[in-house]
C-alpha cells in the first residue's frame, strides 16, 4: 500500500500477531518503524481526519435543513457535533480500512496529549476497526521508548478526548456567534475567538498605553572618577544621586502622566541646574563615604517548556514561535528532542543522570551541582503531565555529534535545548556586588553624592554552559554581565576626571514582542502554551496586528474590535475570566467536571465558574443575542485621538475599505487617509495636519494635455501616489463591460506630495518605460519602478538600476551592459569587512570579520563562523578568530536534505455512499 512502513527490527510482541500502528505524520512514522518488529506496519494519519464543517458545503445534504447545522453542533441534543471527513482525507481512510484487513491489532501511537488523544479517538470512531486496539504512548522517539510503549500500551484516554472535544466545541460557539457582531458593526470577514480576541486585546491596550503616555524630562550628572594609578581599573563611571541629602529624580519616579508620583521626596534637576551644579564640580576635591559588598548566587534556569523554548527562540535566535514550533516538531519526529508540547519543566532520573554526566566531563565536577535539580512551575494553569523538552535518550549527543544531521534552524534549536538541559543540572553562578557612594561639595555650595555599582563573576557555574537572553525591547543586563570597580576604602580620595550634564526622558512601555507577549499570556493563564504560536499567527494573518521591526503593532480595526467587545461583551475579553476558563477545561481533562453539563451552561447559562462568568451571567447565546441591534457602529468604529491647535477633536473611523482620518471643520466632516504602516502611538497632532492637508480626493496637479483628464497626487495605504480622475459614464450610455483603470504611479523617495509637479506626474504616469529590443532575442526591455526600487526587465530577467532618475535616462546600449554582466544578488554592492585579522593557521588565508544576517561572523573565505555572544567586533583575537573557524569545521558542512520525492497520484476513490454519520450517539 502506499506510504505503508514495514519494520525490519525484531523486538517484543505475541508470536505472530500482526500490528497495525498509526501516527499522525509520515517523517514519525518512518522513524517509529525502524525501531519496531517484522510484524508491525506503521502508517500515518496525516493529521486529524475529521474534524466540524468548515462551512455551509461541508454540511451533509441530510444535516443542511437543521436549525444548528451552521454551527455544526447540536446544542439542543447534548452538543452532539457533527464530524465530516476531510476531502482531502477520504482516500487515506479508505488505506488505512484496507490495512485493517491484514492486521490482528490496531495501536494508536499518536501525541500523548490532549490534541494527539482525540486524534486517536477520531481514527477508532472513523475506521470501526474490529480488532482489539491500544493506546502507544511516547514522548521521545528513541529505540528504547518505543520499544517500551509498544509492550506497555494502555487504553483510550476518554477524559483528555472530551477536553479536547469541548474546547473545539467552545470555540465553535465563541467564533460562530460572535463574529456575526464583527461583520455587521465593523466590517466583513473579522473575526472573534476566545484566545486570539484576547491576546489581541493585550497588544492594543499596551498601544493605548503608548499613546496616553506623557514623557517627562529630568537631568543629572555622569562622572569618571580617578583612584589613582595603583588602582585597577584607574577609572571607573559614577552617576549624581543626590543633592544636598535629597535624593535626584529618575526615570521610574515619573509616572505615564509626565509628573512626579508623589511616593517619594526628590528633586529634580533642569538642564540649566544640571550644567551649574558640573561646572562648580570642576576641581572639586571627592571622597569616598561608603562602601557595600555583598555576595550574590544565581541559580540555573529550568530546562524548557513550550512557552519558554518559544520566548528564548524568539530573543535568541530571533525566530518566531511558528517557525520555533515546526522546527521543534521536526527535532521530535526525528529522534533528537523529546515531545515539544508540554507546560513541565521536570526532568526524569534518567535525564537528570544523563545531563549531570555530560556536564561533568565537559566542565569538571566542580561545576555540577552536589545533588539533582528539579523544577516545579510558578505559573498559573500548570500542568506537569509531561517531561521538560531535553535532547531524547539516555545519553545526549552534543550539537557537535548531530551537527551533520541538522539544517541551520534545526541546530540551533537542537544547541540551545541540550545547553539549557545541561545547565539546569550545573552549580550556582557566585559573586559579589559592589555599591559605592562617593561625596563632594560643588563651588556654588551644594553637597552632591554620586554612586556606582559594580558586578564581578567569581565563579561562572552553569552561566559556563548557558546564558539566557534579554528581551530587545524591554532591555536590561544578561546574567554573564560584568562591570569591574576598584577597591576602595572608605574615605579614600578620589578625584574627578570627566564631568558630564545628561537629559533623559521617560519612555513608554515597551510595545510586546512575540516572546514577551507569551510570557505575558503565560503569566495571565491566557491559553495553552501549545496553542500561543497558531494564536500569534492567527492575529497577524487576520490583520489585527502586524509587526514593526520585533514589535508587535496593532491595526485601527483591532482597536475598534476590541472596543467593541470590551464595551458590549467585557467577559469574552476579560483576563481572569478567560484564565478561570481554562481551570474549568483543565478539569474536565482532569474528570472533575462533566463535559455537557459544563458546556450546557457556559452557552445557555448555569452555574459553572466564579461569579459574574459568561455561565453564571446568563450564557454566551443570551449574552451575544441581547442588546446587538443597540450597537452603535459609527461609536465603535470612532477612535478619539486628541483635538487639533482649534480645540478640534480628531478622530480614526474604520470604515468597510480601511482606517482613516476625520474631524469637523466648519460644520463639514474633513478626511484623510491613513498610511498603513503608520503606527497608532505615532500619529502626532503634527501628522495629523500633514495628512489633512492632503485631503483624501488629492491635490490637483493639472491635466494631461493627452488624455485631457485631471492628474491629482493623493495619499495612500501604500505611500504617495500620482493617479489620474476618469470621466463619468454618460448617464443615458450603456457601461462597458470592463471599465477601464486609472493610471497610478508611486512617488519616488525623492519626491513629496507637497512639491511634485505635474511634469513629474506625467513622467511616474508614463511607466514602465520602453527602451528598447534585446537584438540577440528580440525580448523588450522595459525600464521601471518597483516595490524594491529601480529596475530593468527582460520577460523574467530583472537587473537593478543604481538609482530612480536612471528610469528616464538608461539607454538600450546601456542596459545590454547591465545584462551582459553577471547577476548580483541583492541590491548593493558587498559591504567592507567590519575588520581585518590575520592568516587562518589552518586555511593559510585572510580572516575578516563580517557583518552577516544574523549578526558578525568570522570567514576566511572558505569557512564562516558566527561570533558569541561574549566575543566583539573590535577585541577579537586572531587566536579566537581560528578558534571559532576550527569549531565550525569540526562540525562538518549542514547536510542539505534531499528533496521529497512526489507521491503517485492515488486512484480515485469511489463516491461514498452516504454522508458521514455524526459522531457520537
Amino acid at each position: 500500500m502506499a506510504g505503508s512502513t514495514r519494520t525490519r527490527k525484531s523486538s517484543g510482541g505475541a508470536g505472530n500477531t500482526r500490528r497495525l500502528v498509526i501516527v499522525e505524520s509520515p517523517t514519525k512514522a518512518r522513524k517509529i518503524a525502524s525501531y519496531l518488529g517484522a510484524n508491525f506496519v506503521v502508517e500515518s494519519s496525516r493529521g486529524h481526519i475529521r474534524d466540524l464543517p468548515r462551512g455551509a458545503a461541508d454540511v451533509p445534504a441530510k444535516f443542511k435543513g437543521q436549525a444548528w447545522a451552521r454551527l455544526g453542533v447540536d446544542v439542543d441534543h447534548d452538543f452532539e457535533p457533527l464530524y465530516v471527513i476531510s476531502a482531502d482525507k477520504k482516500s487515506l481512510v479508505t488505506e488505512l480500512k484496507e490495512a485493517l484487513k491484514d492486521v490482528d491489532e490496531l495501536y494508536l501511537a499518536t501525541d500523548g496529549d490532549r490534541e494527539g488523544e482525540a486524534i486517536a479517538w477520531h481514527l477508532l470512531e472513523t475506521l470501526k476497526p474490529k480488532v482489539p486496539v491500544r493506546r502507544m504512548v511516547f514522548h521521545e522517539i528513541t529505540e528504547s521508548a518505543i520499544q517500551a510503549a509498544a509492550a506497555n500500551p494502555r487504553d483510550l484516554d476518554q477524559d483528555l478526548v472530551d477536553a479536547q472535544e469541548t474546547r473545539r466545541i467552545l470555540d465553535r460557539l465563541y467564533g460562530y456567534e460572535v463574529s456575526p457582531v464583527l461583520w455587521k458593526k465593523v466590517m466583513p470577514k473579522l473575526s472573534a475567538g476566545r484566545v486570539q480576541s484576547v491576546a489581541t486585546r493585550l497588544v492594543v491596550e499596551r498601544e493605548r498605553e503608548r499613546m496616553k503616555f506623557v514623557s517627562a524630562s529630568y537631568w543629572d550628572i555622569s562622572a569618571q572618577m580617578d583612584a589613582g594609578a595603583e588602582a585597577t581599573p584607574r577609572q571607573f563611571g559614577a552617576r549624581l544621586v543626590a543633592v544636598d541629602g535629597t535624593r535626584l529624580a529618575t526615570g521610574r519616579d515619573f509616572g505615564s502622566d509626565g509628573k512626579l508620583t508623589g511616593k517619594a521626596d526628590v528633586v529634580v534637576l533642569d538642564e540649566q541646574q544640571a550644567r551649574a551644579i558640573s561646572a562648580g564640580l570642576q576641581n572639586a576635591p571627592v571622597k569616598v563615604s561608603s562602601v557595600e559588598e555583598k555576595p550574590y548566587s544565581r541559580k540555573p534556569y529550568a530546562p524548557f517548556m513550550t512557552s519558554t523554548l518559544q520566548q528564548e527562540a524568539g530573543r535568541k535566535l530571533r525566530f518566531s514561535a511558528d517557525r520555533t514550533m515546526r522546527t521543534a516538531q521536526k527535532l521530535y519526529e526525528n529522534g533528537y528532542i523529546t515531545y515539544m508540547r508540554t507546560d513541565s519543566t521536570t526532568l526524569s532520573e534518567t535525564a537528570i543522570n544523563a545531563a549531570r554526566t555530560q556536564a561533568t566531563d565537559l566542565y569538571g565536577a566542580q561545576y555540577v551541582a552536589k545533588e539533582p535539580r528539579q523544577y516545579t512551575r510558578k505559573v498559573k494553569n500548570a500542568q506537569e503531565a509531561h517531561e521538560a523538552i531535553r535532547p531524547a535518550g539516555e545519553v545526549f549527543r552534543t550539537p557537535g555529534q548531530v551537527a551533520a544531521e541538522l539544517d541551520a534552524d534545526e541546530f540551533k534549536l537542537y544547541e540551545m535545548v541540550w545547553q539549557r538541559t545541561i545547565a539546569s543540572q550545573m552549580a550556582d553562578a557566585r559573586g559579589n556586588t559592589t555599591s559605592i557612594r562617593i561625596q563632594g561639595r560643588a563651588a556654588t555650595g551644594q553637597e552632591v553624592t554620586f554612586a556606582a555599582s559594580g558586578r564581578t563573576i567569581t565563579f561562572a557555574g552553569f552561566l559556563k554552559a548557558y546564558v539566557e537572553t534579554v528581551d530587545a525591547e524591554a532591555g536590561g543586563e544578561s546574567d554573564d554581565a560584568e562591570s569591574r570597580l576598584p577597591q576602595l576604602v572608605k574615605d579614600q580620595d578620589l578625584t574627578i576626571a570627566e564631568l558630564s550634564a545628561d537629559g533623559h526622558t521617560t519612555s513608554p512601555p515597551s510595545r510586546f514582542t512575540e516572546p514577551s507577549l507569551i510570557k505575558t499570556m503565560e503569566e495571565l493563564g491566557i491559553g495553552r502554551p501549545s496553542t500561543y504560536s497558531s494564536i500569534i499567527s492567527t492575529i497577524q494573518d487576520r490583520g489585527y496586528v502586524w509587526k514593526k521591526g520585533a514589535a508587535l503593532v496593532p491595526s485601527w480595526v483591532a482597536f475598534a474590535v476590541v472596543g467593541l467587545l470590551e464595551g458590549h461583551f467585557g467577559r469574552l475579553v476579560d483576563y481572569d475570566f478567560t484564565a478561570a476558563l481554562e481551570d474549568e477545561l483543565d478539569g474536565i481533562a482532569a474528570g472533575r467536571q462533566q463535559r455537557t453539563t459544563w458546556l450546557s451552561g457556559f452557552y445557555f447559562g448555569g452555574s459553572i465558574g466564579p461569579d459574574g462568568s459568561i455561565g453564571r451571567s446568563g450564557g454566551l447565546k443570551k449574552l451575544v443575542g441581547t442588546g446587538v441591534e443597540d450597537i452603535d457602529p459609527r461609536e465603535v468604529n470612532s477612535i478619539p485621538l486628541f483635538s487639533d491647535s482649534e480645540g478640534r477633536t480628531v478622530v480614526v473611523r474604520v470604515g468597510r475599505f480601511g482606517p482613516y482620518l476625520e474631524r469637523e471643520v466648519d460644520g463639514a466632516a474633513q478626511r484623510a487617509n491613513l498610511p498603513d504602516d503608520l503606527a497608532p502611538d505615532e500619529l502626532t497632532n503634527e501628522i495629523a495636519e500633514k495628512l489633512f492637508s492632503t485631503p483624501q480626493e488629492g491635490r490637483s496637479l493639472g491635466t494631461d494635455p493627452v488624455s485631457g483628464n485631471e492628474i491629482v497626487a493623493k495619499e495612500g495605504r501604500f505611500g504617495p501616489y500620482v493617479t489620474e480622475v476618469l470621466p463619468e459614464p454618460a448617464e443615458n450610455g450603456t457601461a462597458p463591460k470592463k471599465a477601464p483603470k486609472p493610471r497610478t504611479g508611486s512617488l519616488f523617495k525623492s519626491m513629496s506630495l507637497d512639491t511634485v509637479t505635474l511634469d513629474d506626474a506625467l513622467k511616474l504616469l508614463s511607466l514602465p518605460r520602453v527602451v528598447g529590443k534585446d537584438p540577440e532575442t528580440g525580448a523588450e526591455i522595459t525600464a521601471q519602478n518597483g516595490r524594491y526600487g529601480p529596475y530593468l526587465k527582460k520577460g523574467t530577467d530583472s537587473r537593478s538600476l543604481v538609482d530612480e532618475a536612471q528610469i528616464f535616462t538608461v539607454t538600450l546600449e546601456e542596459a545590454q551592459k547591465i545584462y551582459a554582466e553577471p547577476k548580483k544578488r541583492g541590491r548593493a554592492a558587498a559591504a567592507p569587512p567590519l575588520r581585518e585579522l590575520g592568516n587562518d593557521p589552518v586555511s593559510g588565508k585572510p580572516m575578516v570579520i563580517k557583518e552577516g544576517r544574523f549578526g558578525p561572523y568570522v570567514t576566511d573565505g572558505e569557512a564562516n563562523a558566527s561570533l558569541r555572544k561574549t566575543d566583539s567586533v573590535e577585541s577579537i583575537t586572531d587566536e579566537r578568530a581560528a578558534e571559532l573557524l576550527a569549531e565550525k569545521r569540526a562540525k562538518g558542512p549542514v547536510k542539505k536534505k534531499a528533496p521529497a520525492k512526489k507521491p503517485a497520484a492515488a486512484k480515485k476513490p469511489a463516491a461514498a455512499k452516504k454522508a458521514p454519520a455524526k459522531s457520537k450517539s
